[in-house]
């Protein structure tokens, strides 16, 4: 395979680490257990229907509660009265999606439609330079939004990380990454930024465009420090870095896509009719809004957030309840991502740019390794590319592994926010991925692999292998609910499901989770990608 115009043979040999890990990620959703079996139709069947019976019924014990507690909870939540659903009370506690509604409506979408007119108008009359145009073209919408203020700051950081990567010192490149991410939890620095803004939601959507920001000039620098000097590539200079890190569609709130990928779109000239391209744009639109309109409804039918903020009524309420919020949560969540990365996704097509794919949907996740890799994806790959190979990754035995997994979540969670829920999101993901692959070597060691072959049948193993997947994936469920609704939430959880709940609840819980891993199961085997 020919090397790609502009990339060094270090940064090459990374590339080809980063995809060889990313089909042993897959291999290991893919367990050596069941690989390649499939159970009858009927009890296949029997599984998906049985999945879809607990999702809708525990969604209507939710539905119960919300109606039963709704005054309850418009007293302290303020539940706000929605127009899209005959009047229905919508429940507006999910800071996130709100924040983005709020700036969508506002400002962000004309200005994501101005990115794409400015673009395609670059493509038809000025091709060659259309990276710095469009590059130009962020640094505006930048100032219209973010202020001269908050774009300056936005500025100093990307010339501080090039410069500190002139050194091409690994270790000085983190270290300025690190340090300039940590400015945005000085408390002092942050009150400065909030002088800069009549409203908090504007200091937040600086806050959150400089976290993001952050992985992009780091992916710059790391990748500039590979780069064998003199004879370095011209992309790798700071005009390109300006552009990458300006790109407007991905400027706020991402999917990260790291710069070789960037490059290796931008200097390619496609011809491509603009009629195909709005084509694809209008269907892609109609299919996002279909996700907008399925989150609002679960929003207005659905108090799960208000819920999961009165500890009081979440010990109170039934065990059904319980589990159909945590299911809620956790698809509402995945649904917000389908259209916040969906949108930018939407626009660098158009540009000729390939985005990370859209997350997975978490009612076929089966284990944290799956999560992780399918969920955010670009997330994923920027995470293995830089963090966990150059930390030594699998190369040095099964305490390097650990060490590097370990540092790998740390910055996760470092990058998040570095509260101490996040430290204990962070822990119980690094242990779910630690046993995971603990299960999965001693699956493949010769002496358990025949014992398996000469007991237990190929159905047998793959039942096998969704037994096992039911248990990690209560463990995933929980360490998501500590991520989207704090350490208290993930308490009440593990006490009324595992500890009061014992042994009826946990076993039916885990019975319906082995259900749910059977058909994740299929679903991964049928449209896994070799």
């Amino acid at each position: 395979m020919a090397m790609p115009r502009g990339e060094s043979v270090k940064s090459h040999h990374i590339r080809k680490k980063t995809r060889a890990l990313v089909r042993n990620s897959q291999c290991v959703c893919l367990d050596n257990l069941s690989q390649g079996t499939m159970l009858p139709r009927w009890e296949l069947s029997f599984y998906l229907f049985a999945s879809l019976g607990f999702h809708l019924y525990s969604f209507y014990e939710v539905y119960k509660a919300s109606r039963e507690h709704e005054e309850e909870l418009d007293r302290q939540f303020a539940l706000e009265i929605g127009t899209l659903f005959g009047g229905l009370k919508k429940d507006p506690t999910d800071f996130e999606w709100n924040f983005w509604m709020e700036w969508g409506k506002q400002r962000l979408v004309q200005f994501l439609f101005g990115h794409m007119a400015v673009s395609q108008l670059a493509n038809m009359l000025a091709r060659k330079h259309r990276p710095w145009i469009l590059g130009a073209y962020g640094i505006w919408a930048s100032w219209c939004v973010l202020g001269a203020h908050g774009t300056a700051i936005i500025f100093l950081h990307t010339l501080i990380s090039f410069c500190v990567a002139q050194f091409q010192s690994l270790v000085l490149t983190w270290l300025c990454s690190l340090l300039l991410l940590s400015t945005l939890r000085l408390q002092d620095v942050e009150e400065v930024k909030r002088g800069w803004y009549q409203t908090e939601n504007e200091y937040y959507l600086l806050k959150f465009t400089l976290t993001v920001r952050c992985l992009y000039y780091t992916s710059f620098s790391l990748e500039f420090c590979w780069q064998e000097m003199p004879t370095g590539s011209s992309f790798y200079s700071f005009p390109w870095l300006v552009a990458y890190v300006f790109y407007y569609p991905v400027f706020h709130n991402g999917p990260i896509l790291s710069f070789p990928e960037f490059i290796a779109k931008m200097q390619r000239q496609e011809d491509c009719s603009l009629k195909s391209n709005l084509s694809a744009f209008a269907v892609g639109l109609a299919r996002l809004l279909c996700y907008w309109w399925l989150a609002e409804l679960m929003v207005h039918l659905m108090y799960m957030h208000a819920l999961y903020g009165s500890a009081s009524l979440l010990r109170a309420v039934s065990c059904w309840t319980l589990g159909g919020l945590a299911l809620a949560h956790v698809l509402f969540f995945y649904l917000k991502y389908l259209v916040l990365f969906g949108v930018p996704a939407l626009l660098m097509r158009l540009d000729g740019l390939t985005p990370p794919p859209l997350p997975r949907c978490v009612s076929t996740m089966f284990s944290f390794t799956g999560m992780w890799r399918y969920f955010d994806v670009g997330l994923h790959d920027f995470l293995i590319r830089y963090v966990y190979i150059p930390v030594g990754g699998s190369q040095h035995g099964l305490l390097g592994t650990l060490f590097s997994t370990a540092v790998t979540f740390a910055f996760v969670s470092f990058w998040h926010g570095g509260y101490d829920y996040l430290w204990c999101w962070a822990a119980l993901n690094w242990l779910g991925v630690t046993v995971e692959n603990a299960v999965q070597r001693l699956v493949q060691t010769p002496c358990v692999q025949d014992s398996v072959v000469q007991f237990l049948s190929p159905r047998a193993r793959r039942r096998f292998h969704a037994a096992l997947a039911s248990c990690s994936t209560s463990m995933l469920i929980l360490s998501n609910l500590v991520f989207l609704g704090g350490s208290q939430v993930g308490k009440i959880y593990w006490n009324r499901i595992f500890i009061q709940g014992w042994p009826y609840v946990t076993l039916s819980a885990l019975g319906f989770l082995y259900c749910y891993s059977h058909v994740g199961i299929a679903w991964a085997q049928t449209y896994s990608v070799d």
